[in-house]
C-alpha cells in the first residue's frame, strides 16, 4: 500500500464530522479467583464514531469478548465486574445504569451477535418465537407485524424457506444457519451500535461475504456503528476502518487499518499478521508419501442420509431433507481430505455418518471392515478408531466435568491406560494444544471459545485414532493458535499416520492443510481433486465462487462490494417421491473429477 493511500485512510478515520456514538475510557475489568480478583482487561480506551467499523483483534483470552459483555452490561455475576473506567453511549453512562435501564438499551440501541449461537438461542423455543419476542420487546407492534419482520430478517441473511424456519427449533438448523438467525435477530431492531463477536466464525465464505455486505448496507442506511470482534484478519482487512489489537487484556496497538497491515509498529501485531493463512501459500506443498503408497483406510460408497418431515392434519410424511445424496470418496492413512461447501450442504451430516451418529444408506468401509451392522462390541472398537472434533465446542463438553476429566474420559471408556498414565497423557496433550496442564482442574465455562475448541482437539487425540473427523475444528481459534494447531495436526499425522477428514469453510486453511479436496453442494459432490487441481484450476462454477469469496488480508485489495446471490435460495427439502437428480462426475484430468463434464 502506498504512503498516500495510508494517509488517505488515516485521515478518513479522523473525520471531525464523524460523531462519537460510544466512548470507552480507562476500562478495567476484573474477575474473581482463588488468589483474589485479577484483571482481564486493563486501562482500555477507544471511541467509536457513527457509521464506523472498529475491529478488536487478538488471541483467545485477550479480553475481546469481556469488553463486549461489559458494554452490554452482561458480565457474569458474581465473579466479574468493572473495577474502573467509563462506558458512554452518546451521553448515557452505561456503568451506572440499573438493570431496568440496561434492558431498555440492549437490543434497541446496542445489539450483540454472540460467538456461539447454540448457547445464545433457547433450545425449547422455536426460531419464530425468539425472533418475534425480541422485536415486540422494543417495538409496539402486533404479532402479525412482528412475524412479517422476522421473515424479512431471515431472508436478509439468506436463509432458505424463511417462513418454514420460524416453526423450527435451534437443533434442527446447521451451525451456520443458527449463526445467521442470531445475526437476523440483532439486525431486526436496527441498533445504533452493533457488537459482533466472531459473527462469521460458523459461516462459509459465500454467506460470510453476503453478511459483510449486509452490515455495510446497514451502516449506509442508518449510520450504525459496528464493533467487530474477530480473529480473521481477512475480514478485518475487508471491513475495518480502525483496528485495536489486544493481548492479555492490554491494548497493544491501535490505528487505521491501512497502516496496521502495511507497517505494524508492534512485534505482536507482526506475529498475528504473519500467522494468517493465505490463498496460494499451500500450492505445491508435498502430499503425504504414506497416503500415496497405501490402500484406502476409509472407503465411502453411495452414502445417502435423509430426514423425513411430517405435516398436514394426520402428521404424515410429506417431504424429505436430502442432506447427503449418494456421495463416494476414499481416504488413505496419513492423508487429509477436506470437505468444503456452504452451510447445509451436507458436510457435517457426512461427518456424523462416518462417526455412526446418524442412520445412513450406503457403505462405509474402515480398514477393510464395513462398519454398518456390526455387533455392539465391534462398533465400540470402530469408534475408538474414528474420533470427531465437533463444530460447537461448548455443546460437546459436559459442563459438570473438569476439562482434565473430559480429555481422560475416552481413555477410561476404552481402558487404554492406568489412572497415572491418563493423567500424564492429559498433561502432555494440554501442552501440545497450547494450554497449561495446571488448567486441567477447571470447568468448560471458565475458558474462552477458542480454548474450549483446543480442549476438544486434545480429547480427540487421546486415543490416537486412525481417522479424525474435524468438523470446523479450527474455526473458533485465533490465527496464531490456529497455525500452531494445524502444525500439531501435521506432526501427529506424520508420526502416527492419522487420516483427517477436514471440514471447513475457510478456504485458505483448506489449501494449507489438504492433500485432496471435495466440494459439496446440496448434498452432492460437484468437484474433487488434489489441492493444487482445485485451487489452481477450479472447473465447476460453484468451486470458483467459493474461492473468489475468500477475504484477502490486505486492505489495499478491499472489495467495493461483495457478490450477491440472485434468485431463490436452493433447498435440500423435496416432496416425497421427487429425489434430486444424481450428478455424474467426469474426469477432466487424472484424479480431477467435475460434475457436468
Amino acid at each position: 500500500m502506498s504512503e498516500a493511500a495510508i494517509l488517505t485512510r488515516d485521515d478518513a478515520t479522523k473525520d471531525p464530522a464523524r460523531e462519537p456514538v460510544l466512548t470507552i475510557e480507562g476500562l478495567t475489568i476484573v474477575v474473581g479467583g482463588e488468589a483474589g480478583p485479577r484483571p482481564v482487561v486493563s486501562d482500555l480506551s477507544f471511541t467509536l464514531g457513527r457509521g464506523e467499523t472498529l475491529c478488536i483483534a487478538g488471541e483467545s483470552g485477550s479480553g475481546k469478548s469481556m469488553t463486549a459483555l461489559a458494554i452490554m452490561g452482561l458480565l457474569p455475576k458474581p465473579g466479574a465486574g468493572i473495577a474502573a473506567g467509563s462506558i458512554r453511549l452518546g451521553e448515557t453512562e452505561l456503568t451506572t445504569l440499573g438493570e431496568g435501564g440496561l434492558r431498555r438499551v440492549r437490543g434497541d440501541r446496542v445489539a450483540m451477535i454472540f460467538q456461539e449461537p447454540m448457547t445464545s438461542l433457547n433450545p425449547v423455543l422455536t426460531i419464530g418465537r425468539q425472533l418475534t419476542e425480541a422485536i415486540r420487546a422494543h417495538q409496539p407492534v402486533g404479532l402479525g407485524e412482528a412475524r412479517r419482520q422476522a421473515v424479512a430478517a431471515l431472508e436478509a441473511v439468506r436463509i432458505s424457506e424463511a417462513e418454514r424456519r420460524l416453526g423450527q427449533y435451534p437443533h434442527e438448523l446447521s451451525g451456520g444457519m443458527r449463526q445467521r438467525v442470531m445475526i437476523a435477530m440483532a439486525l431486526a431492531l436496527k441498533p445504533d451500535v452493533l457488537i459482533a463477536d466472531e459473527p462469521t466464525t460458523a459461516l462459509d465464505v459465500t454467506v460470510q461475504a453476503q453478511i459483510l455486505q449486509l452490515l455495510r448496507d446497514l451502516q449506509a442506511e442508518l449510520g450504525t456503528a459496528i464493533i467487530l470482534i474477530t480473529h480473521d484478519m481477512g475480514v478485518v482487512a475487508e471491513v475495518a476502518d480502525r483496528v485495536v489489537i489486544l493481548r492479555h487484556g492490554r491494548q497493544v496497538e491501535e490505528g487505521a487499518v491501512g497502516p496496521i497491515f502495511a507497517v505494524p509498529r508492534e512485534g505482536y501485531t507482526r506475529e498475528l499478521l504473519a500467522a494468517v493463512p493465505r490463498i496460494g501459500e499451500g500450492a505445491g506443498r508435498v502430499a503425504s508419501r504414506m497416503a500415496a503408497a497405501t490402500r484406502p483406510l476409509v472407503e465411502v460408497n453411495d452414502l445417502t442420509v435423509g430426514f423425513d418431515l411430517k405435516g398436514g392434519l394426520l402428521g404424515r410424511v410429506q417431504r424429505r431433507v436430502h442432506a447427503v445424496e449418494g456421495i463416494s470418496f476414499d481416504l488413505r492413512a496419513g492423508e487429509t481430505l477436506s470437505l468444503v461447501g456452504e452451510s447445509g450442504c451436507g458436510k457435517s451430516t457426512t461427518a456424523k455418518a462416518l462417526a455412526g451418529l446418524v442412520p445412513y444408506a450406503g457403505d462405509i468401509v474402515l480398514d477393510g471392515r464395513n462398519v454398518g451392522g456390526l455387533p455392539r462390541a465391534q462398533t465400540k472398537a470402530v469408534r475408538r478408531d474414528i474420533q470427531m472434533i465437533f463444530q460447537d465446542p461448548f455443546a460437546s463438553l459436559d459442563p459438570r466435568m473438569t476439562v482434565g476429566e473430559l480429555v481422560a474420559e475416552p481413555m477410561a471408556i476404552h481402558r487404554t491406560a492406568t489412572v497415572v498414565e491418563r493423567r500424564e497423557r492429559v498433561a502432555a496433550l494440554f501442552e501440545r494444544v497450547g494450554l497449561s496442564p495446571g488448567e486441567a482442574g477447571r470447568y468448560p465455562h471458565e475458558f474462552s471459545g477458542g480454548e474450549r475448541q483446543r480442549i476438544c482437539i486434545a480429547r480427540a487425540l487421546a486415543l490416537r485414532p486412525k481417522l479424525i473427523v474435524a468438523d470446523e475444528s479450527v474455526s473458533a481459534l485465533d490465527v496464531s493458535v490456529q497455525a500452531r494447531v494445524l502444525e500439531l495436526l501435521r506432526e501427529l499425522q506424520a508420526e502416527f499416520g492419522i487420516a483427517y477428514l477436514f471440514i471447513s469453510h475457510d478456504m485458505a486453511v483448506v489449501e494449507n492443510i489438504s492433500d485432496r479436496v471435495a466440494v459439496m453442494y446440496l448434498g452432492q459432490i460437484v468437484e474433487t481433486g488434489t489441492r493444487d487441481q482445485i485451487f489452481a484450476d477450479p472447473r465447476h462454477p460453484y468451486t470458483r465462487r467459493l474461492i473468489e469469496a475468500v477475504p484477502v488480508p490486505d486492505p489495499a485489495r478491499r472489495r467495493d462490494a461483495f457478490p450477491r446471490q440472485a434468485g431463490e435460495i436452493p433447498s435440500p427439502v423435496r416432496p416425497i417421491g421427487q429425489p434430486p437428480e444424481r450428478l455424474t462426475l467426469g474426469e477432466v484430468q487424472p484424479g480431477h473429477w467435475v460434475a457436468g463434464h
